[in-house]
């Protein structure tokens, strides 16, 4: 038999969504088996639905997943079990993505689609799990994995159900499906050929998640029939660690920016349009990212939802649309957010979007007349912020550039960020040392680079907070830089014109950033509260969570605010002309 071709990118999936067309851009591969384990599964019965009768039989049960569900589940399903060659023993697509709203029967589908597996499954003794995060999303798999089983006379008869370990076990072939909480169960060890990992968001939040994942996936390595399927909503925050990683790669996959035939992601959120539209705030569009609405979700439930999140604060409502619609948060708005996070993610250089740390440094830089720069550091606990503000020749924009440094002891003690500092490490705003004197010395060699171009001005070039200065002046005059170039820039109240005017330039369009997540993170991040006649925005208010980058940037702020000329011998006139009166 010939092989399938096939691809996973699904190249027109904004207009698949919208159409209501599936979001599966090939037929199954193996048409048989995928409509003999669709069979299996379609019998399966959902025990947390009314009971109805049955028209054969005329006795009561609980309806069917052929019955209940919707066409998107019944396609996932051929998907994955339609990869399966038999006659290789080889799964052709071996890893896949399900991005859902929330109530969309997530865990209910998981638990089907085990089953499912356990019972088509031929190998002796093979291992299969369900991985949830928590102990209460655990017993969501589990118990309708077991009461499906307990519904059916003959699937009693097939499996058995230990509701003390959790663990369905093949009566024939011993082969087990096991329902494991990842924070009261062991993980280690497992040899699952068959991994279904649930609320996947969850899991990024974790700084040990990527190596415990790969632990518990291991077990594909010598089961080439295998499969892992990752499952999620979106995340409260903007997603980090293995959720970011693993969305970012099945988006490019789905994109065509990755060709990867064997994997897969199903992925229901709105088209970037929408997003930019606001048109999920249309309850005509709620279907979108709710494939299942008007079954297990409720149109008039959302609607009311979404009219109480409006009313409430604004980090509840995008709480709402990111579990209930899909939507990706990119700041967290609370009420007592800095103002400039209202108008961060439109003022994104798009000329530097995408761009490497460098590379959007460089070209900040070339554009630029006069640039000063801002630190902000603390201890071994914490980040040493970088900011570089450059005044574009002619237009006078300011455009913005930032860079972190984090020492080894921040990822120890600080473990509820470390997943998004490691994000940020591999995307390159952000490095990870062991020396604690690389932050400095990483800080000076940017200052240097701006001196060299003949940009920095003789004097308020660099601003960084007065109480690191003893820490940082002894590398940064190994480096040159001195007073009255370095100064020393008063915080708390006193940072009240940056804290002000930048959001008036973002909103305004004239201060662009460099695009980062590690920026936009410590922007999320900011917390202010007034203070005598100023603002203030410091360690204290924003909690646990870091803003040292963004302090850096109102360092540099202050510095440009004097409205500088670069120390070069070269008036800025010769790019930008004279105006003559």
């Amino acid at each position: 038999m010939a092989q399938p071709v096939w691809s996973t990118a699904c190249l027109d999936w904004e207009q698949r969504i919208v159409e209501g067309i599936s979001l599966v851009p090939f037929d199954p591969l193996f048409p048989d088996e995928a409509a003999e384990a669709l069979a299996v599964f379609k019998r399966l019965q959902i025990v947390d639905l009314p009971l109805i009768e049955d028209e054969a039989t005329g006795k009561r049960r609980h309806p069917t997943f052929g019955e209940a569900c919707d066409e998107f589940v019944f396609e996932f399903v051929r998907a994955v079990f339609g990869a399966y060659d038999a006659e290789q023993g080889k799964r052709l697509i071996r890893e896949f993505f399900l991005l859902i709203a929330k109530k969309n029967t997530k865990s209910t589908i998981a638990a089907g689609i085990m089953v499912t597996a356990l019972i088509r499954n031929w190998r002796p003794f093979a291992e299969m799990g369900i991985l949830a995060p928590t102990l209460e999303i655990a017993k969501n798999a589990w118990a309708p994995a077991a009461g499906m089983v307990r519904a059916e006379p003959e699937l009693t008869a097939l499996l058995h159900v230990n509701e003390s370990t959790r663990i369905i076990t093949h009566r024939l072939n011993k082969a087990v499906l096991a329902v494991v909480a990842a924070d009261t169960d062991t993980v280690g060890g497992k040899k699952w050929a068959f991994v279904f990992v649930d609320e996947l968001w969850i899991f990024g939040k974790r700084p040990s998640a990527d190596a415990m994942l790969r632990e518990a996936i291991g077990g594909l390595v010598s089961r080439p029939e295998g499969f892992v399927i990752w499952a999620s909503t979106q995340s409260d925050e903007p997603p980090a660690g293995v959720f970011k990683e693993k969305l970012d790669y099945f988006r490019d996959v789905r994109d065509g920016a990755i060709a990867d035939p064997t994997s897969l992601g199903v992925l229901y959120e709105f088209p970037k349009a929408m997003i930019e539209a606001k048109a999920y705030l249309d309850p005509a569009r709620f279907w979108i990212t709710n494939p299942n609405i008007g079954r297990s979700v409720s149109q008039e439930w959302l609607e009311q939802e979404l009219a109480k999140a409006q009313r409430g604060e604004k980090g509840s409502l995008q709480t709402f649309l990111a579990k209930h619609l899909n939507v990706e948060i990119g700041l967290n708005l609370r009420n007592d957010r800095w103002r400039g996070a209202d108008y961060w993610q439109k003022a994104a250089d798009p000329a530097r979007i995408g761009m490497t740390p460098m590379a959007s440094l460089e070209a900040l830089l070339e554009r630029s007349e006069v640039a000063t720069i801002g630190g902000d550091g603390g201890g071994l606990d914490d980040l040493f912020g970088a900011a570089v503000i450059g005044r574009e020749k002619v237009t006078r924009n300011w455009l913005v550039w930032a860079k972190a440094w984090a020492h080894t002891d921040v990822l120890e003690r600080r473990k509820d960020i470390a997943p998004r500092l490691e994000d940020f490490a591999r995307e390159g705003w952000l490095e990870i040392c062991e020396d604690p004197d690389r932050p400095c010395h990483g800080f000076a060699e940017i200052i240097v680079t701006v001196k060299e171009m003949g940009l920095l001005p003789e004097e308020w070039g660099v601003g960084v907070d007065q109480l690191g200065v003893p820490q940082m002046v002894d590398i940064l005059a190994m480096y040159g830089v001195e007073a009255p170039l370095l100064w020393a820039v008063a915080q708390g109240y006193k940072l009240t014109p940056a804290i002000w005017s930048i959001p008036m330039k973002l909103k305004g369009g004239t201060f662009l950033h460099d695009g980062s997540d590690m920026l936009a993170w410590c922007v999320s991040n900011a917390r202010s509260e007034l203070r005598g006649g100023g603002e203030v925005i410091n360690k204290a208010t924003s909690g646990r969570a870091k803003i040292d980058p963004l302090v850096a940037v109102m360092n540099a702020a202050m510095g440009m605010s004097r409205n500088p000329v670069a120390h070069s011998g070269v008036s800025v006139y010769r790019d930008r002309g004279a105006l003559v009166l």
